[in-house]
């Protein structure tokens, strides 16, 4: 059915641009919260009927309002941040006092925000501001995209398609990535494992000797998973011969393709988990989970390997050679 076809495809770009805004932010990479900006303007243009432009383009960092429709009167703050604090500073600014008579409205892109609905804000210069109504967050979003006709659905479809990429084309092959990212993500990933010793301090080398910096939290909260991923291998390798070393090598060449392109080492890392993502996805054995879940078990894998060596130099090497 086209409107089953519309809804899971524009579901899964929105829930996927939200999860790489709060993955990138943590590292403080914000790149793509400036794209996005300008993406959801197009976005809920289409979706609510409004005319919003870029409020910045003619006054860059202008304070509190991201998109403006002199139209309609409304003046939004599209945020990757959904706390009271961060509405009550954007009601705050001055500049809301020269916008007499417009709607704010507050448009999280990343997180959920219904701990905000309802709630009473400082609001200095009496802005039109309804925190049941005027607080827009990307569950709201969706839920109003299904909601729409199957026309409406089409035209948002096309939009997503043209801002954030084709469909992915359906799997033609297995992988072994595949299996032991299905395996994973069905342990239990609350606790690690400390039945083998990490010594944080190779970590603090290896991160250090390679230039991880923005990467640095994700290796080291990803580290103690993993001697559950060491298990798996132990699994894999009972299972048929040399399936550990067929993943690993895997990772490497993606690494290696990665590395090759250039950047700095942050960028190689996170290029190589969004290239372990898709590959999962694309692979016909892939059994599906949420993309927060399928993101956090690439990432182990990922660091899995950068423990092991398979990718970023070994400190040993780098020392011996200097």
């Amino acid at each position: 059915m086209n409107r089953s076809t519309y809804f899971d495809y524009i579901e899964d770009k929105i829930n996927h641009l939200a999860t790489r805004i709060i993955s990138r932010g943590k590292l403080n990479i914000l790149n793509l919260n400036i794209h996005s900006e300008n993406f959801y303007a197009r976005f809920v243009n289409e979706l609510y009927g409004w005319n919003l432009s870029n409020a910045n383009e003619d006054n860059q960092n202008t304070e509190a309002i991201d998109l403006i429709d002199d139209e309609k009167k409304l003046i939004v703050q599209v945020s990757s941040t959904a706390t009271k604090d961060k509405i009550e500073r954007s009601l705050e600014k001055p500049l809301i006092v020269s916008k007499k008579g417009y709607n704010f409205k507050f448009i999280s892109i990343a997180k959920d925000a219904d701990s905000l609905f309802g709630k009473s804000y400082k609001n200095p210069h009496g802005c039109s501001f309804d925190s049941n109504s005027d607080i827009i967050d990307k569950n709201k979003i969706l839920k109003r995209v299904f909601n729409c006709g199957i026309d409406e659905q089409r035209k948002i479809y096309e939009l997503i398609e043209k801002e954030l990429g084709q469909p992915e084309e359906k799997a033609k092959l297995e992988s072994t990535i595949a299996d032991l990212i299905n395996i994973l993500s069905a342990d239990d990933l609350h606790t690690g494992d400390s039945s083998i010793n990490i010594d944080p301090f190779e970590i603090e080398d290896k991160i250090s000797c390679n230039s991880l910096i923005a990467s640095k939290s994700i290796i080291q909260e990803c580290s103690i998973y993993s001697p559950k991923v060491d298990k798996k291998y132990e699994i894999f390798d009972k299972e048929g011969v040399n399936k550990s070393l067929s993943v690993l090598r895997t990772i490497t060449r993606i690494y290696v393709n990665e590395r090759v392109k250039g950047g700095s080492s942050d960028t190689i890392f996170l290029n190589t988990i969004d290239e372990i993502v898709k590959l999962a996805k694309n692979s016909t054995n892939f059994m599906p989970i949420s993309f927060e879940l399928l993101q956090t078990t690439a990432e182990i894998i990922v660091v899995d390997a950068f423990l092991r060596c398979k990718i970023f130099e070994n400190p040993t090497q780098s020392y011996a050679s200097a």
